[in-house]
């Protein structure tokens, strides 16, 4: 039973560490339970028993001294960070709170000096009420502030209770290590110095306050190679980017001048739009200690965050291709600025990943550049919670806010974090308070709206002067080493800058290690770019089988069945194929010859139509069974997404980016919710090669088509991605035959290149009678058509109108044309709409002698859908098959919703517009419009 079934599901609020579980000594004040106070109070009178008190009210004392002393230590666990020295500038005042003091909890001057039993906790047996105190404060409000009550996991509150709490806990470094530190602070500081005394007045978005994040990042690849990461994938907003880039990823110093100076970050010949220096990532490999990781940045635009999801679905990538299900060799780290992780949804939706099959990474580390300060807008105005990290705690993801003065007490977090993150596979959060030196960008003048702020800063010494200056007076350098060092420093930068004037890129940064072998389209985007997607019909015979066979012990739904039932039937009279079981077919045969498939997407398990099923789930058990991942060869994996579309679509855009042997395939409930993830389609999909030479093979599916649904339901707003077309940057297709849809989605895998590619799927299409194939659609010659001919077509050269369309509307016009008797109106679909197809329209255009009318005919409103975008295209078609016509729209009026609410309107506009392109007498396109509201008297 256990072979057929590939998820075992129970209650989906089940969770294995709730509830608690005993709690043991250590622990006794995690929780104030009757039950804990009773333990507490039995150990704390037999431990003075013990020692040879046996009055009774002394007893009871203990045990009342030993509860308090308990409720105390949780208290700080709780809230000491609120007395946590975290604001380098001093403006954030923060009183101790009252809860946090020995007389809050019962204590009188007079007990501070008799000892408790505390067993075990803060690694004592007992303590005076003083010493707990004095070490509480020292462990949680010192530049470290620990947020960590919040978690229910025991083992993970002991954890970090281990390295938080007791005399000797905290930070520690070596002398060597404290060197280390101050090294990568000077580097970070001087690097920012010399970019504002080269490039006076450019943005360069510095780290200037925040240099204690470039030790720390270091840190965390040097404890992260020690711990088995062998892969490291960071996201990162603007600011301290240039920085990282420099002295953390390694890219050449010389690079990064040339840039500054105008010069490109790739050789001319590769072409592109290019980006800005602070959008620009890297790779590279760090070495420490003999232990190598491997480094990415990835590239972003300037929607703050929006990066955040695409590295998370590269982390999970390249861990799936790994074989790292725990997600220990592969981690993405996130930088954030404060006001964005509490502003920003997409924050909340990637940190709703965590946890989720299909979409945790193991853990992502959150490093936040608290600057107290987001451009003008100060913390009181850009959120409702104290802390911007806040939004963590609803994953349970410990978080230690760290004072950004304190370079290795913000190292030390980064050490710990990273400890904990491959110990227990999840999220962690590094809230660093620091300060932006400048302005937002450094043309910018923050005293206009933070005046008593800016005036801080300025009086404020810098970080390598507070920590050097600290580092004499331990003995650790000296100020001729500091001197020395930075002197060092800038010689090294001074001959990089004068070798960027010359410097030239010698490769670009692509279709190398696991996209080796795929390269850029051979054909210009005119041409023909197909390749063989057919399968043999033994392959096809087999997959049948596969897709039709009831595992014995399975109880599927008695639907379902039916279901199965009707598509053994296609199988064994090689006929009447539905678009699902094309699609399975496609998928099916792609796993045969080794590649792999990942489909996401709301509900795409079984389809938002009850179309796919690509799972099917036992009616007595709930247990899981999926048929396609019994294919031997390649994986396939599909997942019903969380309620998202901006992170899950950023997720498989940066899955594709990572692995672009798998097909990734991403599908919207309804196609017009993908403009809830629209930042991931401009500014990554459509634009992420000409900018970044960051190439993709992530699919869309978006179902699209007027049924009457209204207008949240109709449109997948075509004319949005055709308006992104350039430069053969993507594909938009909208297919009509299941054979079509299926040859496409194998195209996408088996050519040596790849784009992204947007398919408007159907909804009624999916059972209707006319959209079917037969057996020998899928084997044999056949391949996928940019362009269908006419079911009927009229008899050879007696073609007079020319209906061209694309995808629902056609059977429509089919039906409407053979029942009226016109021998002379032909119907062409257009199949894939950019790269247009004029090549082969040419040769159709030239074949039809008699030709006297074009019409494009679409059912969106004008301003929507193909006919703005495919109008010059069928003038220059018809041009060059000599033919001295323009062609006509025929479609709805131009409008500001998508479509009606209103089924008899639906109705009446769906006939008069197929009247108007076949000609019938039925409708014009004039009455079309006149059935619109009166928009402009409406408004006068």
């Amino acid at each position: 039973m256990d072979q057929i079934f590939d998820v075992e599901q129970g209650p989906s609020w089940e969770r294995p560490n709730w509830p608690l579980a005993e709690l043991d000594e250590i622990n006794l004040g995690l929780d104030p339970t009757q039950a804990t106070i009773e333990k507490v109070q039995k150990a704390a009178k037999a431990q003075a028993a013990t020692a040879g008190v046996t009055d009774e009210t002394a007893l009871r004392r203990a045990a009342d001294d030993s509860v308090r002393a308990m409720m105390l230590i949780r208290t700080y666990r709780v809230r000491g960070h609120l007395a946590a020295d975290l604001d380098p500038l001093g403006l954030s005042h923060r009183e101790l709170p009252a809860d946090l003091t020995p007389e809050y909890h019962g204590f009188t001057a007079g007990d501070l000096d008799r000892p408790v039993y505390i067993g075990g906790a803060l690694g004592l047996e007992t303590a005076t009420v003083r010493d707990i105190v004095a070490i509480l404060r020292a462990n949680y409000c010192g530049r470290i502030g620990l947020e960590y009550m919040h978690i229910n996991d025991l083992e993970e509150r002991r954890f970090l209770q281990e390295r938080m709490e007791g005399r000797d806990k905290g930070v520690s470094f070596t002398p060597a290590g404290k060197q280390a530190i101050l090294e990568k602070v000077i580097h970070g500081e001087q690097w920012e110095k010399f970019l504002a005394k080269k490039y006076v007045g450019t943005k360069r978005f510095g780290l200037d306050g925040g240099e204690s994040m470039i030790p720390a990042l270091e840190g965390v690849i040097k404890y992260g190679g020690q711990y088995g990461v062998e892969e490291i994938t960071v996201g990162m907003a603007h600011r301290g980017r240039l920085n990282v880039l420099a002295n953390v990823m390694g890219k050449p110093y010389r690079a990064i001048f040339n840039e500054f100076a105008g010069g490109s970050a790739n050789p001319k010949d590769v072409g592109g739009s290019g980006d800005v220096k602070y959008h620009l990532g890297t790779s590279s490999d760090r070495e420490f200690d003999g232990i190598k990781v491997h480094l990415s940045l990835q590239a972003n635009p300037s929607h703050l965050e929006a990066v955040n999801p695409v590295v998370l679905g590269k982390a999970r990538a390249v861990q799936t291709i790994k074989g790292d299900p725990d997600g220990d060799k592969v981690l993405p780290v996130l930088l954030h600025g404060d006001a964005a992780f509490a502003g920003q949804g997409i924050v909340w939706e990637c940190l709703s990943f965590s946890g989720l099959p299909g979409y945790g990474t193991g853990g992502c580390l959150h490093f936040v550049i608290n600057n107290q300060v987001g451009f003008t807008t100060s913390p009181q105005f850009a959120r409702s919670s104290p802390y911007p990290s806040d939004v963590a705690k609803g994953i349970q993801a410990p978080i230690l806010h760290v004072n950004g003065d304190d370079p290795e007490a913000v190292t030390f977090c980064c050490k710990l974090a990273v400890e904990f993150r491959q110990q227990f596979n999840r999220d962690i959060v590094i809230d660093m308070w620091c300060y932006r030196r400048f302005g937002h960008n450094e043309g910018d003048e923050p005293s206009f709206t933070q005046p008593l702020m800016y005036d801080a800063i300025r009086q404020h010494p810098a970080v390598s002067k507070l920590y050097g200056d600290r580092l004499i007076a331990e003995g650790v350098v000296d100020q001729a080493w500091i001197d020395a060092r930075t002197a060092e420093f800038t010689t090294l930068l001074e001959g990089e800058f004068t070798a960027g004037a010359t410097y030239l890129p010698n490769k670009a940064d692509w279709f190398e290690g696991r996209w080796a072998g795929l390269k850029r389209p051979g054909e210009p985007v005119s041409g023909r770019r197909n390749t063989g997607t057919a399968i043999d019909t033994e392959e096809m015979a087999r997959l049948g089988e596969l897709l039709t066979q009831v595992p014995e012990g399975l109880t599927v739904h008695k639907t379902l069945q039916r279901i199965l039932d009707a598509k053994k039937q296609m199988f064994t009279a090689g006929a009447g194929f539905d678009w699902a079981t094309a699609e399975a077919l496609a998928f099916g045969g792609l796993l045969a010859d080794g590649h792999s498939v990942r489909l996401s997407g709301q509900d795409s398990g079984r389809g938002t139509f009850s179309q796919r099923h690509a799972v099917w789930t036992d009616q007595q058990t709930g247990n899981k069974y999926i048929p396609l991942t019994k294919v031997e060869g390649g994986r396939f994996e599909v997942r019903d997404s969380p309620l998202s579309e901006f992170g899950v679509l950023g997720f498989e855009y940066g899955y594709s980016l990572a692995d672009p042997r798998t097909l990734v395939l991403w599908e919207a409930q309804f196609g017009d919710f993908a403009n809830g993830a629209q930042v991931i389609i401009d500014q990554f999909i459509a634009s992420g090669e000409a900018k970044w030479l960051r190439a993709s093979g992530l699919v869309l599916l978006l179902p699209h088509g007027f049924e009457g649904q209204g207008p949240e339901h109709s449109s997948a707003r075509l004319e949005r991605y055709l308006q992104l077309c350039a430069d053969d940057n993507i594909q938009v297709a909208y297919p009509t035959t299941p054979a079509n849809y299926f040859h496409l989605l194998r195209r996408q895998l088996l050519r040596d290149f790849r784009k992204p590619l947007v398919v408007m799927t159907p909804k009624s299409l999916l059972r209707h009678k006319l959209a079917v194939s037969t057996a020998a659609d899928f084997t044999g010659e056949s391949h996928f058509k940019r362009i269908l001919s006419d079911l009927n077509p009229p008899v050879e050269g007696k073609t007079r109108r020319l209906v061209l369309c694309s995808g629902k509307i056609a059977y429509e016009l089919l039906e409407a044309r053979d029942a009226a008797g016109q021998d002379d109106v032909e119907v062409v679909r257009i199949e894939q709409l950019y790269p247009f197809p004029s090549e082969p329209l040419v040769k159709r255009l030239s074949a039809m002698p008699n030709l006297e009318e074009v019409v494009w005919c679409q059912e969106e409103p004008r301003n929507n859908g193909s006919w703005f975008f495919v109008e010059p295209f069928i003038e220059e078609c018809l041009k060059a098959a000599g033919k001295n016509l323009r062609p006509r729209y025929a479609g709805r009026a131009a409008s500001a919703s998508p479509a009606t609410g209103l089924a008899k309107r639906h109705a009446e506009e769906q006939t008069g517009l197929v009247g108007d392109a076949l000609g019938t007498p039925e409708s014009t396109n004039a009455e079309v419009e006149a059935k619109q509201p009166p928009a402009a008297a409406a408004n006068s």
